[in-house]
């Protein structure tokens, strides 16, 4: 019974991991694909083959890209950003949306410096990742400090925190091995020093 048990937990421990990565990129796929995707089907009366949505997709935000570059368009999508944020309430979810999309791929990217922040009255560290520099802009005593946002394990959800800047300090550790490390609870170190001693 113990070898059946501990054959149980090792196939487990395999084939859940890869079947949880397969659904996530299959929901993903059918999310991608569903945005033109939906739009499309009625044309191709029955012959509509999965990914031609994603494709699709993928061309149209190309293409508004080039065309962002240029005078004329450049100056209609200026246009329409001037709209959202004039608007009560959608500018508050566009700004967010907007900002945060840039944070990611824009030519700052925010996440990219991993902070080690000693928590107040404690020997204790946490781990988090600096998501602005200048926070001046935003109020002016707050000139010195830094945005620190502190992730939670096992969720996405976390707290952001304004620090002192001497109170931070930078680690050079890659962004996804620390986002690793504090969502699995510090777990994936563990694993890592196990492959390395066997």
């Amino acid at each position: 019974m113990k070898t059946i048990l501990k054959n149980f937990i090792n196939g487990i421990l395999t084939i859940v991991p890869i079947i949880l990565v397969i659904y996530v990129i299959y929901k993903t796929f059918m999310f991608l694909d569903g945005l033109l995707g939906n739009t499309l089907k009625p044309y191709f009366r029955g012959d509509y083959i999965p990914g031609i949505g994603l494709l699709s997709t993928i061309i149209v935000i190309t293409l508004l890209g080039w065309l962002s570059t240029k005078y004329f368009t450049g100056k209609i999508i200026k246009l329409i950003d001037r709209f959202f944020e004039k608007i009560p309430v959608v500018k508050t979810i566009y700004s967010v949306i907007k900002d945060t999309v840039q944070s990611f791929l824009g030519d700052k990217k925010s996440f990219s410096k991993v902070a080690l922040v000693v928590i107040p009255g404690t020997d204790m560290r946490s781990l988090g990742f600096i998501t602005s520099e200048q926070l001046e802009d935003f109020y002016s005593p707050l000139k010195e400090h830094v945005a620190v946002y502190i992730p939670q394990t096992f969720q996405v959800a976390g707290f952001t925190f304004l620090i002192p800047k001497d109170q931070v300090e930078i680690i050079n550790v890659k962004p996804e091995d620390a986002m690793k490390f504090v969502l699995s609870g510090g777990m994936t170190s563990t694993a890592k020093q196990k492959e390395k001693n066997v």
